[in-house]
């Protein structure tokens, strides 16, 4: 199975740096891991939260892509909670407590159990169901408490950027991860109300470069000259082309290789 897992990987890595905007612009740079893989951005192994709480999910090296339709080098989003990854790989994720789907497209989940132990893991399926290969590592997390907090209002629509940090310097290659609250992202095939992706704005010496996030990635790997620049990312809705929502601004320094 892992080497199937890698030649899979390997395959669905190379197409999706094909995409729009990786095949438009010199400063985009390959990831250090080859294979796609999901990971929680906001959430390490043995850490200890209070809920509820916003889980947040990263993807690099494949996009996403609502259920709606198949598309082609993307999927979705399903999170399992106290579960291993399914034995076989060629059938549908479940409906349960323990699979929780996000086919619309969402990068996030409010987690909102009681106090105690818990293994989370990701695992990205196509529009069927069908895990392609590509999960995070298990996390293991302790709820210490469970707080009267309607979790609704921890949830406001808007976009951030997650790395790198306002004010750091990065060495190239670096990743420009984003992140959606509240919001469904999707290859811009995927033109259902409320669907949308990624725009990033990099501006160096006053001039603003632009990388339009087609396929529904969450990030990008760049490998730019060195110096100061500021950079934030809109949410453009793939029906309309309109800008929904525009992050902070966040300035960073790349320093030489």
């Amino acid at each position: 199975m892992n080497a199937l897992k890698g030649a899979v990987a390997a395959l669905l890595t190379c197409a999706c740096l094909g995409s729009t905007a990786h095949a438009a612009h010199p400063w985009i740079a390959m990831p250090p891991k080859l294979a796609p893989e999901a990971y929680f951005s906001n959430l390490k192994d043995g850490q200890e939260i209070e809920t509820p709480y916003v889980v947040k999910f990263g993807l690099t090296g494949i996009g996403i892509a609502a259920i709606t339709k198949p598309v082609k080098k993307t999927g979705h989003h399903h999170m399992l909670v106290n579960n291993d990854l399914p034995m076989d790989f060629t059938k549908p994720l479940p409906f349960s407590d323990k699979y929780i789907h996000f086919g619309k497209g969402q990068m996030e989940q409010v987690f909102n159990m009681p106090p105690g132990e818990y293994t989370l893991r990701l695992v990205f399926a196509d529009h069927r169901h069908i895990p392609n290969f590509v999960y995070s590592p298990p996390v293991k997390i302790k709820v210490s408490a469970q707080k009267t907090i309607d979790p609704k209002t921890l949830v406001k629509p808007g976009v951030d950027i997650l790395q790198p940090a306002s004010g750091t310097t990065v060495r190239p290659p670096f990743r420009l991860a984003f992140h959606g609250s509240g919001l469904n992202i999707s290859h811009t095939d995927i033109t259902d109300p409320g669907a949308g992706h990624f725009r990033l704005l990099l501006e160096r010496g006053g001039k603003t470069e632009t990388f339009d996030l087609t396929n529904g990635d969450t990030e990008v790997w760049l490998a730019p000259p060195s110096g100061a620049m500021t950079a934030k990312v809109e949410y453009v809705d793939n029906a309309s082309g309109k800008v929904v929502h525009t992050s902070s601004s966040v300035g960073f320094n790349v320093g030489n290789r």
